[in-house]
């Protein structure tokens, strides 16, 4: 599925949105607080479908107040917790092994982000209609259903089916439609006939085995001078203030604008090694060994977004992408010879082979192994 984004206009019937998803952190508290009650209990979680029918009897008894959002969004929030539980006892089963994950936690209404909709609303050209319950006081009951329109920037049109849609709230509080699709199209490329192999680096962001390097322009880094000033600000204010909130949405904002700048160059770079390579190969990461080394910079280059970016683009331009394993030996064996250099160090950027003679640059050495590990050894 393929998921489309937009920006709702601001417009005081916004409120109503931002309300919806404080009560729906509401429901997401009071559901996990009842699955931890249980998990302490019995040792496990209870479930979406013992959780779906008790949520029908608060509806009815103590929590009428929730009746006005529609169920289908209630019951995604329901399910959405159900998948968390789920992934952490997978976690658990394994030994511990792999990717951490935890239980889900408890959330504060301003960091709730979204709410899914699945039939109550209706798509029209640039707004949204979505129906909501009102309180009927003749039979004392949300029962009555009331059509609000939220209008939205139609930059590009979505394609295929729509599935459902999402309104999503981000940390400087604008409000997002998200429209998910089945649109699956492809939009191939011509083939060229050419692989690459790619390494990526510290200093040198990606280098080719074609010898060519790239550099990442690090937006964070240009923007720390700003940011500093910005978390300075922050500090001189009286927590909970209006100040101190509007210096808070002022740093959000920043940290969007640096968020886009590196996802809409990750793209572009990913959209140029479709074009000009049939298959791409990567090496795997020990991410989390680099941050410990790199910290802030490792961060900063966003690798995973990367490869995962990368992966998403040879999927739509029909490119074939792949990925040798983290022990794969890249860096110290010779691309001509295959002579393993044990001397070579990290501070080593250029060496020559004492087997062949033949003088290498580190980075592009490793590319052109990457390339050779995924494909034939024979491979040019």
């Amino acid at each position: 599925m393929r998921t489309y984004k937009y920006q709702i206009r601001e417009h005081p019937q916004n409120m109503r949105l931002g309300n919806l998803l404080d009560e729906l952190c509401d429901v997401h508290n009071h559901f996990l607080k009842l699955e931890k009650r249980y998990y302490r209990i019995y040792g496990k979680y209870a479930g979406r479908y013992r959780l779906q029918p008790h949520l029908t009897k608060l509806l009815q008894r103590t929590h009428k107040h929730w009746a006005w959002i529609p169920r289908d969004t209630l019951d995604a929030v329901i399910i959405r917790l159900h998948l968390a539980w789920e992934k952490f006892f997978d976690f658990l089963k394994k030994g511990k092994r792999g990717r951490r994950v935890g239980p889900p936690k408890f959330k504060k209404r301003e960091k709730y982000r979204s709410a899914k909709f699945s039939y109550a609303y209706q798509l029209e050209q640039g707004r949204v209609r979505i129906s909501f319950r009102v309180w009927n006081p003749k039979s004392q009951k949300f029962n009555k259903y009331q059509k609000i329109y939220f209008s939205f920037h139609p930059h590009r049109p979505w394609k295929g089916d729509v599935r459902y849609i999402q309104i999503g709230r981000d940390a400087v509080g604008t409000l997002w439609l998200y429209v998910v699709t089945d649109n699956t199209v492809r939009k191939m490329l011509s083939a060229t006939g050419e692989s690459v192999g790619i390494d990526f680096g510290i200093d040198t962001y990606l280098t080719l085995s074609t010898g060519e390097k790239i550099h990442h322009p690090q937006p964070l880094k240009q923007s720390l001078k700003e940011l500093r000033r910005l978390n300075k600000a922050i500090s001189r204010k009286v927590k909970g203030s209006n100040n101190w909130w509007r210096a808070v949405r002022d740093l959000a904002r920043l940290h969007r604008k640096i968020g886009n700048q590196r996802r809409d160059w990750h793209y572009k770079r990913a959209t140029d090694l479709c074009r000009r390579f049939d298959h791409i190969v990567t090496e795997t990461l020990n991410l989390d060994g680099m941050k410990r080394l790199w910290g802030r910079k490792v961060s900063d280059l966003a690798f995973y977004q990367f490869v995962e970016i990368l992966k998403f683009k040879c999927f739509k331009h029909n490119r074939e992408f792949s990925q040798v394993g983290q022990w794969t030996p890249t860096t110290k064996p010779c691309s001509d010879c295959g002579h393993h250099n044990e001397n070579l160090s990290l501070s080593d950027r250029q060496w020559t082979c004492p087997e062949c003679g033949s003088h290498h640059d580190r980075d592009v050495n490793a590319a052109i192994n990457i390339l050779r590990g995924c494909l034939d050894p024979l491979v040019e």
